[in-house]
């Protein structure tokens, strides 16, 4: 039994049975692969695929028995690959960090800029995509840390821990009609502009959802968007009023923009950092956390990794 076998069988889920693409994942051959895989049921007494002709179609009942022990054989070695890393150089490496688009803009650059500052020869990869995106990158190995608002505390092999809190503002042009109200903007009033948020699953989209149709309303939401700088970009066309992360607003910036506060109106939403479960971390990536989220010091951080906890804090959607 080596790793390139267990390798194999993994990347052939992952892939949906598509050896081509496991072959080109591994930089190996198509028939490489095959054998590899044939070598390991062999010696295991098991087929792990169930196959139509030379095609493999799907995970056998002994073969999905076995595919959480090859998993975590794999992480292991993994895991004492990065502890001699860690201990051979800590001051050089590698650190992946997958975030969605309002954390990576608004949230993280001065982490970065602070990290690359106390780390130069450690090669730092930033990776943005949806919630879910970010969990299946934990997931696959293909980012150490993740950084979203929903989504992550839904997967067991994840643990993940809290790092802030925030609110939604509304974003209007100046001299909008929601300006003049004497009093805090209501659910009410705000419904009865066009709006302009954010997509399905991106920064508490779930939140303003779930306060709209608690109040019995149906907002007139004209355009979604994943990333704040795009609501905003249309809300100075005029096209609609912007529901955004406060976070995503800052006045010098947003000159041509008017701010009005949400907190009243939509839950508070909750930033989460995910990790994988019994994942190994360079002391790098401990830094990374820390300078990120304070009260997250590697003991605290180690010890959920370990134990596997969940964020203490729900309530993000």
């Amino acid at each position: 039994m080596n790793f390139q076998q267990l390798r194999s069988v993994r990347e052939a889920v992952r892939r949906g049975f598509n050896l081509t693409e496991v072959a080109h994942m591994l930089h190996t051959s198509q028939p490489g692969v095959s054998r590899q895989i044939r070598e390991l049921e062999d010696e295991l007494g098991v087929e792990i695929f169930v196959r139509a002709g030379k095609r493999l179609t799907g995970l056998t009942p002994p073969g999905e028995v076995l595919l959480p022990t090859l998993e975590r054989l794999l992480l292991e070695a993994d895991n004492l690959k990065r502890a001699g890393q860690d201990f051979s150089d800590s001051a050089q490496g590698r650190l992946s960090v997958a975030a969605t688009h309002s954390q990576a803009r608004y949230a993280l650059p001065q982490v970065v800029r602070d990290f690359r500052a106390m780390f130069p020869q450690v090669s730092l990869h930033l990776h943005q995509g949806s919630p879910r995106q970010v969990a299946e990158m934990l997931l696959s190995g293909e980012a150490d840390i993740g950084v979203a608002t929903e989504a992550l505390a839904g997967y067991d092999a994840l643990v993940t821990l809290p790092c802030y809190r925030w609110t939604h503002s509304i974003v209007v042009p100046p001299g909008h009609p929601l300006l003049a109200h004497p009093g805090p903007v209501t659910l009410e009033q705000l419904a009865e502009h066009p709006i302009i948020t954010y997509e399905l699953g991106y920064t508490g989209r779930a939140h303003i959802d779930t306060a709209f149709a608690n109040a019995g309303l149906a907002p007139d939401i004209v355009l979604t968007a994943m990333d704040a700088d795009v609501i905003k970009t249309y809300v100075e066309l005029d096209m609609g009023v912007g529901i955004v992360a406060s976070i995503a607003v800052d006045e010098d910036r947003d000159r041509h923009l008017r701010m009005i506060d949400a907190g009243h109106l939509f839950e508070v939403n909750l930033t989460r950092l995910g990790l994988r479960r019994g994942a190994w971390l360079r002391g790098y990536a401990y830094r990374f956390i820390e300078s990120f989220v304070p009260t997250l010091t590697r003991d605290v951080v180690e010890q959920a990794v370990v134990q596997g906890g969940r964020g203490v804090e729900e309530g993000d959607g």
